[in-house]
């Protein structure tokens, strides 16, 4: 693998062993219940019923490391599979994780989630680092023709919130540890080490796991 990839995944295991406890703002951690309706955001059609699922942070590094190949593998098997994203804030050591979340919900609300959602990952370096990543996104809001008002009425209410909550409550139920990027294809847990090569993320090992899928639905 490429030494950047490596030194990303490296700064990531370094962050779940120190994990470091603090006050940090409302909106930047869970609150209330997991009541809600897991979040379904999906794009692409399947004849064969066939769904990637990624758990993803906004804010974890490899997360973006995977974002610009996973962009690709939906784009390349958009009409043989379904792509889905649920939330996996990991706010224990990204301070920002869960406020990039509303972020994206509450633009979800307004129709344009998948835009947020690409922003967020493209823009990390930027907001990612802040403490008032609000700023950031009332900007990637305004960008996208939001309507500000609603926006941030969105991204502070208890329906964005308990949607979060309730993809948190939707991953624990899989048993597996919290890590982000997580992927499951048609419900079957997909090691990490399966989607990479030795640059990183790579589009021909997703599509070959993915091929495998589709070929054993004949």
């Amino acid at each position: 693998m490429s030494k950047r990839f490596l030194l990303i995944v490296a700064i990531c295991v370094i962050g779940l062993i120190a994990i470091f406890i603090f006050t940090k703002p409302k909106s930047n951690t869970p609150s209330g219940s997991s009541g809600g309706q897991a979040s379904n955001h999906v794009e692409g059609t399947s004849p064969k019923g066939v769904t990637l699922v990624e758990y993803g942070d906004y804010q974890c590094p490899v997360c973006e490391a995977y974002y610009a190949t996973v962009k690709q593998v939906a784009a390349q098997f958009s009409t043989q599979i379904v792509f889905q994203f649920r939330n996996l804030p990991l706010f224990q050591i990204h301070q920002n994780a869960f406020a990039g979340a509303r972020a994206a919900e509450a633009a979800s609300l307004q129709g344009k989630f998948w835009e947020m959602h690409d922003m967020l990952y493209e823009q990390q370096n930027s907001w990612s680092v802040s403490s008032t990543p609000i700023s950031f996104f009332d900007a990637y809001a305004q960008q996208l023709g939001l309507n500000k008002s609603q926006f941030d009425a969105d991204y502070s209410s208890s329906k964005v919130n308990d949607t979060i909550n309730a993809d948190l409550a939707a991953f624990n139920k899989t048993g597996q540890q919290e890590a982000t990027p997580t992927f499951f294809l048609d419900g079957k847990f997909v090691d990490n080490n399966n989607l990479v090569d030795k640059t990183g993320p790579s589009v021909a090992k997703f599509a070959s796991v993915i091929n495998a899928e589709l070929a054993s639905k004949k």
